[in-house]
């Protein structure tokens, strides 16, 4: 499949699938497709709590996945899809692996790595710079993680 044949609404509405994965098994429901010349190399759903691992992030399982699938620990060219926008560790992982882009749909006023509080994908300091699309599908990765978080208040 071409890479133009495919939306980034479409390959975002395959990382919500993973988000609500996620969600089912108690998990704060964050989903990550990465895409490398029209083809999933890589794809994640939140996982710390299950994993006993902190860093068990849709981003970086995401980034485990196609390192795997690749046999690569950098992915030149590619494009990640999340739901959410990622934490200053998540970002830095990103710049690690070379990512080309990176769409996300919902901004994280409390951490997030890619513009709303932090800017480490653009950073002049670093050595790789990422371009970011923002707001794809928001209100579906938004209200996702308020209803969650909603019931986890009641």
């Amino acid at each position: 499949m071409a890479a133009d044949a495919v939306s980034d609404e479409a390959w975002m509405q395959l990382a919500l699938d993973l988000a609500r994965s996620a969600e089912t098994v108690g998990e704060v429901p964050v989903g990550a497709v990465i895409v490398q010349d029209g083809q999933i190399i890589g794809t994640g759903a939140n996982a710390p709590i299950a994993s006993h691992d902190p860093t068990a992030h849709a981003e970086i399982q995401a980034l485990r996945s196609a390192g795997q699938g690749v046999k690569n620990y950098r992915f030149s060219g590619s494009t990640m899809y999340v739901t959410l926008e990622p934490c200053p560790m998540c970002a830095g992982a990103l710049v690690n692996a070379r990512v080309a882009r990176l769409v996300y749909g919902a901004a994280d006023l409390r951490v997030g790595a890619a513009g709303t509080v932090f800017d480490i994908v653009r950073a002049a300091e670093v050595n790789h710079r990422l371009d970011v699309t923002t707001g794809v599908l928001e209100s579906e990765c938004r209200e996702l993680l308020q209803v969650f978080f909603r019931a986890r208040r009641d």
